[in-house]
């Protein structure tokens, strides 16, 4: 089995609070993890599309990261816009995280039969503000996506996408993150970053030959998404 959830926002020190986002975040990291453990088996895969800790540096995140690592089934994640703690994929490899996988300009295979790519993605072009700074950086995560879904073999018989932003403009519309997808024969894409009033701009279903899921934690209730 494959799941999903993304936006843990674990934070291992107690400082921070997800009480702006409402009530439904009171005790969000039991929830984790307890549905976590009843849902998940060892052999399957949860795909984590960002925001994984609260921690500035690495170091400050690693209690986290480990209990990740220490739940059910592998991992694969890509970095979200709050994970400030994320290094190069060799500083990250080099934590021995032995059921974790980072994705950043690389993928994943899964029995050998699935593989998964990925990246942060950014705001779409047509939000408000957006500047010629965020233009850079849509840019450089276009193509960090190009990177890690070319890094898939074409043998796989399903490729999925983890982006943390969601790939659609301010109009519900498919962006440029989309037409990578499609050019690389991504079936499924799962993302986050969506909370509390924000759940309104959640596109889900088939569009142009990709299932999409939002897989924010608070929006699947805590509990990891059953994708495939």
């Amino acid at each position: 089995m494959i799941y999903a959830i993304g936006d843990l926002h674990l934070d291992f020190s107690k400082e921070k609070s997800m009480d702006v986002f409402g009530e439904k975040w009171t005790d969000y990291e039991t929830k984790i993890f307890e549905n976590w453990k009843q849902v998940v088996k060892d052999e399957d895969l949860v795909l984590l599309p960002g925001d994984i800790s609260w921690g500035l540096k690495l170091d400050d995140a690693v209690m986290d990261l480990e209990r990740i690592n220490n739940l059910p089934g592998y991992k694969v994640m890509v970095k979200g816009n709050h994970d400030f703690w994320w290094q190069g994929p060799k500083k990250l490899k080099e934590m021995g995280l032995e059921r974790v996988t980072f994705i950043q300009n690389n993928s994943f295979i899964y029995n050998d039969k699935i593989g998964i790519g990925g990246t942060r993605g950014w705001i779409s072009k047509d939000w408000e503000g957006f500047t010629e700074h965020d233009e850079k950086i849509f840019n450089r995560e276009l193509n960090r996506l190009h990177l890690s879904l070319a890094s898939i073999n074409n043998e796989v018989e399903t490729k999925i996408a983890m982006i943390h932003y969601p790939p659609f403009n301010a109009d519900s519309t498919p962006n440029e993150f989309v037409d990578v997808m499609m050019q690389y024969g991504v079936s499924i894409c799962v993302y986050g970053h969506l909370h509390a009033e924000g759940h309104r701009f959640a596109v889900e279903g088939e569009i142009k030959g990709i299932q999409f899921f939002c897989v924010s934690s608070d929006y699947i209730d805590f509990k990891p998404k059953k994708i495939l």
